[in-house]
């Protein structure tokens, strides 16, 4: 593999021209596509092979008309103080609202507060429900403007008026704290690399990688249903990655440069050794993101696959595009060593020899392994403590910042009308084939009374068949609540009994079903992706690294981080701790996909570093280093590198921790603490802790296996065999010289 990446960077930087036409004419294209494409809505949601699902899809089948995946919304109408909203005037303005709700091209129907029991005990608060006859990502913007218009209007009588449901969500936004994570990521590499223009290379080739990944996204999103969220998440890593993977690139020539070649042959070598540890970097990570889709639940296989394909053209930019740009920098981009003018360049160095932070610290592990292994394994344990109180959950409209109005309406009908109001329950009972229907609908609605927990049971809502009926149930508590969790499971549990007795269905669906049904989901496929993920990535590591243990040790290590990394996230989403810098409004369960989402990512950054450093580290064994000095040399050349691709990529998550919609903002969070985790603590302190406490024992193979392995060549040493010929033909030439 280094040989073919090696004439492909060296063929990229001498047909510099060809190839930046390529990429440019694919942005371009993808451009283009996204310019001409209807906008990206919120993606529909399935959960395949669930109750809630199965429930779902039954009400369109023997509701026809009913839309029931269409959008809703909840106008939420508060009376002055002193005053009741039975009152006369207060009442004509409602009238007038839903009269004005009821003409719109896309509603279905539009409930009356005062016919369908929407006024609460007290009179101060009361509802109208708006049923729409498409789903929210297809609901035109003439809709939400007219929803917007109506409530309005209401304000101006002197309501408090809110509006609830899914009718008004938004794209969301990411705020500056994006542009800030980039401008940190240039900063840094600024320092690394001691050039703003080789500073820039890595941010420029990543933008336009993103560029394209999230326009050819935004192009897809309407004929594949890709939500908007899927792009934020793709440019997300996309972003992280493509920079990362650059900057090995771009260090590595300058290493090169510093050895005295040639700026072609520093291009191919650099593509040779560190481009192999990027395409293998990028495969774990693409690896990890694809096996999302054994969860099966289209949301998360489409974000996944989408990020996935993001990563692939950061690293096949980083294998061309780099190399191209390098031709065109020319030799303003310097050596390994040397600083441009503007940043210091040209001084005498005081301490040329003195060893950089990398080797220092790496040969303080190597000469204390056990003492750092234990510190560094404690320290990641109790960082982990707070997931074991780990409670999962679906964000709601409870979770939206105050300043929201669906926030606002969420909190009028808790005060109104209990906290279970907000996440009604649907139970759908078919009694298709039932001697007497109507006599299983009064015993499903009796046996639902019944149970704790329950505030309200409406009458069973016949089809036309009178074959099927719909219950609606008010729980006592939260939506996210673990009493209402239980709640649906003794529904289902009474269901299977009424079953027995005559032969009915009956199911339980709903919002707060769905999110209930998908965390079990996501629970059950955890440990199964965890052993698909992992098990790959230990065989593609295995072929990496040409070993055992190391694979081995990068897995347990991966291990260690994530679970610190979800016991952060726990501590300050779950807890409240240090809620106001976060900008955390409202404490609750952790989102359902939150763990196995990084498990799938932080796997695939992790063995990034684990890539990239341990490459370095085994080049440094496989030319004769003791063991425990190759990981001082490997650290020595890639420590600073590995450090600022790690910051940068923290940053740059971070960035996203200011978005306005709360599964960005916490998985930005969530990345940002486990990159922290993995990269300086697991990979920068207990990788080289644990290869010193091994030494040559690290890198055993099994003879059997070592002959069946492909030959990858990472570190690159058929290049150095290719040197060692030619420099034997060179001296074999002066002889014939001489």
């Amino acid at each position: 593999m280094a040989t073919f990446l090696y004439r492909l960077g060296r063929f990229s930087f001498r047909k510099r021209h060809v190839v930046a036409l390529f990429w440019v004419a694919l942005l371009a294209l993808a451009g283009a596509g996204a310019a001409g494409a209807p906008a990206a809505g919120n993606s529909s949601f399935s959960i395949p092979g669930t109750e809630a699902q199965k429930a779902f899809d039954l009400l369109d089948e023997r509701f026809p008309g009913a839309s029931a995946d269409g959008a809703t919304a909840r106008v939420v109408f508060k009376a002055p103080d002193g005053q009741k909203m039975t009152d006369p005037g207060n009442k004509a303005a409602v009238q007038e609202t839903v009269d004005e709700l009821s003409g719109g091209a896309e509603v279905a129907q539009v409930s009356d507060p005062y016919q369908g029991g929407g006024v609460s005990q007290d009179g101060t608060i009361a509802y109208a429900s708006v049923t729409y006859k498409v789903p929210g990502m297809e609901l035109e913007e003439t809709s939400r403007e007219a929803l917007q218009a109506a409530a309005e209007d209401a304000r101006d009588s002197g309501l408090t008026v809110e509006i609830g449901g899914d009718a008004l969500q938004a794209v969301p936004e990411t705020g500056s704290a994006e542009i800030i994570g980039i401008g940190v990521a240039a900063v840094v590499l600024v320092i690394t690399l001691g050039s703003l223009l080789a500073a820039g290379l890595p941010l420029l080739t990543a933008i336009v990688g993103v560029g394209i990944g999230v326009a050819t996204i935004t192009a897809l999103a309407s004929t594949l249903d890709l939500g908007s969220t899927t792009s934020i998440l793709a440019s997300m890593i996309g972003l992280a990655v493509g920079i990362d993977y650059a900057l090995f690139v771009v260090s590595r020539y300058r290493a090169e440069l510093a050895e005295g070649r040639e700026r072609e042959e520093a291009a191919g070598r650099a593509v040779g050794t560190a481009g192999s540890a990027v395409v293998f970097a990028g495969l774990t990570v693409v690896i990890a993101l694809v096996g999302l889709s054994v969860v099966n639940i289209p949301m998360l296989t489409k974000m996944g696959v989408a990020a996935a394909g993001t990563v692939a053209v950061a690293v096949l930019i980083a294998l061309t595009l780099i190399p191209a740009v390098l031709g065109y920098a020319g030799r303003r981009v310097r050596p390994a060593g040397e600083k441009s003018k503007l940043l210091g360049g040209g001084r005498a160095k005081d301490k040329a020899d003195r060893p950089n932070m990398g080797t220092r610290w790496a040969s303080f592990v190597v000469r204390r392994p056990l003492a750092v292994l234990l510190l560094g394994i404690v320290g990641l344990g109790a960082a982990a403590v707070p997931a074991g109180s780990l409670e999962l959950g679906l964000p709601d409209d409870g979770s939206q910042p105050t300043s929201t109005t669906q926030r606002r309406a969420y909190d009028l009908l808790s005060d109104g009308f209990g906290p279970g109001f907000n996440g009604p329950l649907v139970v759908v009972v078919d009694a298709q084939g039932s001697d007497d229907p109507q006599a299983v609908f009064r015993q499903a609605g009796d046996e639902i009374k019944a149970l704790d927990n329950v505030v309200n049971v409406a009458p069973a809502a016949p089809n036309k068949a009178g074959d099927t009926a719909t219950i609606a149930v008010i729980p006592d508590a939260k939506p996210s609540s673990v009493a209402t969790e239980d709640l649906v499971h003794d529904i289902r549990a009474a269901g299977a009994g009424i079953k027995d007795d005559t032969g009915a269905d009956v199911l339980v669906t709903g919002a707060t079903a769905m999110n209930i049904d998908v965390s079990q989901k996501l629970n059950d496929a955890l440990v199964p992706y965890l052993v698909l993920v992992v098990g790959l990535a230990f065989l593609l590591l295995i072929v990496v690294f040409r070993s055992i243990l190391v694979p081995l040790k990068a897995a347990l290590g991966f291990l260690l981080s994530v679970l610190a990394a979800l016991g952060a996230v726990v501590a300050v989403y779950q807890w409240g701790w240090l809620s106001g810098l976060m900008g955390v409004e409202e404490t609750g369960p952790i989102m359902s996909m939150m763990p196995i989402f990084m498990v799938g990512v932080v796997f695939g950054l992790a063995m990034d570093y684990e890539v990239f450093l341990v490459t370095r580290i085994r080049e440094a064994h496989v030319h004769g280093e003791k063991p425990s000095q190759a990981v001082v040399t490997g650290f020595r050349y890639s420590a600073r590198v590995v450090t600022a691709a790690a910051v940068i990529m923290i940053a740059v998550f971070s960035g996203f921790i200011g978005s306005s919609d709360s599964m960005v903002k916490m998985i930005g969070f969530g990345l940002a603490i486990a990159v922290l985790f993995d990269a300086f603590v697991v990979r920068m302190t207990l990788v080289p802790a644990v290869l010193a406490l091994l030494g040559a024992k690290a890198w055993w193979l099994p003879k059997w296996l070592d002959r069946a392995l492909p030959n990858v060549d990472v570190e690159g040493e058929s290049l150095a065999v290719h040197d060692r010929a030619a420099d034997k033909d060179d001296e074999d030439k002066e002889l014939v010289r001489a």
